[in-house]
């Protein structure tokens, strides 16, 4: 087939994806996805194969065809209908927290399903037990509504019992409502591009070009794994606890590489456990995917016919594979150390590839209550970046969101400000939290919220103490985060799970994340560089003396 028709075709379909991405983002009713973009969008074929996926959340890579995927199963190949658009959000199917609500609808051309456009984005308040998330659920029933494949659109027309259902099991209707709706408008968007394309180059060219696409995706990440000696390679690791005190929990990672081939076994896994730290199944698949999409191919998009080198092997009732009734609100902290595992446990394979450990987790904070200005529920979510891993040739980057989340943004402070009661009293580089080494690790980030409500609350989730950044071939751990809130109600509290703390106006919480793994012996670092760090405020003199001998000018 003509090269030039079949990149015309690829780039056709991925551009689709992207403009779902932008349409649901700008029409968006919340923060979480206008500014902090909490969501992903993918075109799919008939079999539920990936076409095209946008820049979003790396943890849904190759895992929002389950939704399409497990509708047919359910409900057989005909319950597909033009005009209708579906929404799923049920943790054992899809993996991730109630919150996570996918859409997605079929597309048809000339009266035959050709595929499916889908998005999954995160909807600020899903009804449950605390406004916006519980960080201390023990069942999914504590978690919010939760939905099988329903149908919200018929035959092009909202279905009004779903939205009465859905309104009234959230704080924050007609924000829910606008998100959804906004989900609606990206399917409508995909499957409209994808027609364009099927009417410009028909059926059979743009199968034809599918086909030769995800041979040549299949073939790219051969290779890459061909590069690696064939044996068994492990490593292991902590999730800190489940946010009740229970911990902490287990992971091995046993990676067997074989020609082209290569199989990720996490089924040495603690069981799941009371707190809501249980993921589903199809995303810890997915974090595996993630930590593999990073290692082999990295440059080349995400298709049908990635992943096809690549088998995952899980354990049901694991903390990693739960069932019902196990809560899951924080589903994805095991999923940062997995993807970070596949990387330590490669290390010695192909040490030119990999980096050291990151932060790790993305360190939610939800703050809630009555906004003094309006009189409203007002519910802050913000999830808080910090330092990456350094790697062979290159320092770790400052002040990143985890590899768990990508495309995630910061909620800007201007933003912050308006919306809610709130003051960002400090937003800084956190001095001396990357692990020392010949490339150094990424800086966390020390950040301090002033509440200016006298009814208010907050939680906050913060991983990866027990078992932290890790550094490789002689570089040094990143330091660990670490959260305060000073309470004129209850004093100082320090520690790094909690819910529904009382707020009143004035007390503060200040959050410190924590650094990425430095990378080759500390002893190697140029002088230059690391005076050059201590002028940008990535350690201090006294950091700089303690972890590289550095001795001052006199």
């Amino acid at each position: 087939m003509n090269p030039i028709t079949v990149e015309i075709v690829r780039n056709g379909l991925i551009s689709a994806a992207e403009e779902m991405n932008a349409m649901l983002i700008r029409s968006a009713f919340t923060p979480i996805i206008y500014e902090m973009k909490d969501c992903a969008v993918a075109i799919l074929d008939r079999d539920h194969k990936v076409l095209g996926q946008s820049s979003g959340l790396p943890i849904f890579l190759g895992n929002l065809e389950i939704c399409s995927e497990y509708t047919e199963r359910k409900f057989g190949k005909r319950v597909w209908r033009e005009g209708d658009i579906w929404a799923l959000n049920d943790t054992y199917v899809v993996g991730t927290h109630l919150n996570d609500v996918s859409v997605y609808a079929p597309i048809f051309f000339k009266g035959e399903l050709f595929g499916f456009a889908v998005s999954r984005a995160h909807w600020l308040d899903i009804g449950g037990k605390d406004p916006g998330q519980s960080f201390d659920s023990t069942e999914i029933f504590q978690e919010g509504l939760r939905l099988p494949p329903t149908r919200v659109v018929i035959e092009g027309q909202i279905n009004p019992d779903v939205v009465d259902i859905i309104e009234a099991n959230t704080r924050l209707p007609k924000g829910v409502i606008g998100d959804l709706k906004a989900q609606i408008a990206a399917a409508n968007v995909g499957s409209r591009r994808i027609v364009e394309l099927l009417e410009k180059f028909g059926v059979d060219v743009v199968e034809k070009a599918k086909g030769i696409v995800f041979d040549q995706t299949e073939s790219f990440e051969r290779a890459a794994i061909e590069a690696i000696p064939d044996g068994k390679y492990s490593a292991e690791g902590y999730v800190d606890d489940d946010g009740l005190g229970n911990g902490p929990l287990y992971v091995k990672m046993t990676v067997a590489v074989k020609g082209s081939d290569i199989e990720i076994d996490v089924t040495e896994a603690s069981d799941q456990t009371l707190g809501p730290i249980n993921s589903g199944k199809s995303q810890t698949v997915s974090a595996c995917r993630v930590g593999f999409k990073y290692l082999f191919a990295s440059d080349k998009p995400v298709n049908g016919g990635s992943f096809r080198s690549l088998s995952v092997k899980v354990r049901d009732g694991s903390f990693l594979a739960c069932t019902s009734p196990a809560a899951a609100n924080w589903y994805f902290s095991s999923l940062g150390l997995q993807i970070d595992l596949l990387a330590r446990a490669l290390a010695d394979a192909i040490p030119g590839v990999v980096t050291a450990a990151d932060y790790g987790d993305s360190n939610p904070v939800i703050m809630s209550g009555t906004d003094p200005r309006t009189e409203g529920i007002f519910i802050d979510f913000e999830c808080h970046v910090g330092g990456w891993g350094a790697f062979r040739g290159q320092d770790g980057v400052s002040a990143l969101i985890n590899k768990v989340n990508g495309g995630l943004k910061d909620i800007p402070i201007e933003v912050c400000e308006t919306r809610y009661p709130l003051r960002i009293r400090e937003y800084s580089l956190r001095s001396d939290s990357g692990g020392a080494g010949e490339w150094r690790g990424g800086c966390g980030i020390n950040k301090t919220y002033e509440m200016l409500s006298d009814q208010c609350a907050a939680g906050f989730w913060w991983e990866r103490s027990v078992t932290p950044a890790w550094g490789l071939f002689g570089g040094k751990d990143g330091q660990p985060p670490s959260v305060t809130v000073k309470s004129s109600l209850s004093g100082e509290i320090k520690r790094l799970k909690a819910n529904g703390i009382k707020l009143k106006s004035g007390d503060l919480i200040t959050c410190r994340s924590g650094g990425g793994g430095g990378y080759g012996h500390p002893s190697l670092r140029d002088r230059k560089a690391i005076e050059e760090d201590i002028a940008d405020g990535f350690i201090t003199v006294e950091g700089a003396m303690q972890d590289y001998g550095y001795k001052p000018n006199p």
